[in-house]
């Protein structure tokens, strides 16, 4: 295992990254793929995100002065089409994020091929563009979806929380996330009983958040902040971005970058480094030994 330190670009002492999910009605889609019911309440809080809350974040990216990399489940560009495009045009990266925001325990592998073959023709039809990098809703990644992914030329995935910096996987550059600084474990509150604890208040999410990033940064982590705008667009939590992200972005020794580019660097200055098989055969094999 190497344990020599990750060197990021011009000498910095770690990377960030700003992240976000943009699911709006997709998971809401998927878990009533088989008829929805026929409410509002739900679907109406996720609307809050192309209506109004992604407009905040950009608003609020450009008073900071930092690029996004932003995640779209294709049914959500096809349900808003001025999303991709205004994206591109504020200079952000957009990335593929499933087409009905498909969870991998209930999505076969010709299933994943098929939606991952939507999102990409959604996306070059709207931008006319491709995009280089992947992130799996709910996060979590199988060898047959690397697979698929390498096959269609895509260059990374965001998924996995196998390091704290760059690495590659399954022939991929993984560019990691982290529980931890995800908005929706805090944050999310769906109503109608089905909440087990009330939201937390943004100013106790926003120390620990900050706190996260000044320990990692002796270590060399990359800072990977995930929100959701039908979360963290409202108007609290707005301010609370902007505070952590002007302080994070005003350090001189921290490298602000989307996830396309982290993804670049390390294919430029650490590829072979970092390697992990996506390989669960010896797994499987210890398993079935100690049955």
């Amino acid at each position: 295992m190497d344990r020599r330190p990750y060197l990021w670009p011009d000498g910095r002492r770690s990377a960030a990254c700003f992240s976000v999910d943009v699911d709006a009605e997709a998971p809401y889609l998927w878990a009533n793929r088989a008829g929805l019911p026929p409410h509002l309440g739900q679907l109406e809080q996720r609307r809050f995100g192309p209506r109004e809350g992604i407009w905040r974040i950009l608003d609020m990216l450009d008073r900071v002065g930092v690029k996004g990399s932003f995640y779209v489940p294709s049914v959500v560009a096809e349900l808003h089409p001025e999303l991709l495009p205004a994206l591109c045009d504020r200079g952000h990266e957009i990335g593929l994020h499933g087409h009905l925001h498909e969870l991998v325990s209930e999505t076969p592998d010709d299933r994943f091929r098929a939606a991952l073959d939507r999102s990409l023709a959604v996306f070059h039809a709207q931008t006319g563009t491709v995009p280089t990098g992947f992130r799996s809703p709910a996060w979590e990644m199988t060898p047959a979806m690397l697979a698929a992914l390498k096959e269609r030329g895509l260059r990374y995935d965001s998924s996995l929380m196998g390091y704290d910096h760059p690495y590659q996987i399954g022939g991929l550059v993984e560019v990691p996330v982290q529980w931890q600084i995800d908005d929706a474990i805090y944050f999310k509150f769906q109503g109608g009983g089905a909440d087990r604890w009330p939201p937390e208040p943004a100013r106790a999410v926003e120390a620990s958040w900050r706190d996260e990033f000044q320990a990692g940064r002796a270590y060399g982590q990359l800072f990977m902040l995930t929100v959701h705008p039908w979360i963290s667009g409202r108007a609290q939590r707005v301010a609370m971005l902007e505070r952590l992200l002007t302080e994070i972005a005003g350090q001189d020794d921290v490298w602000f970058a989307t996830a396309g580019q982290i993804a670049d660097w390390h294919l430029s200055a650490h590829d072979g480094r970092f390697c992990v098989a996506a390989d669960l055969d010896p797994l499987i094999a210890a398993v079935e030994a100690g049955a």
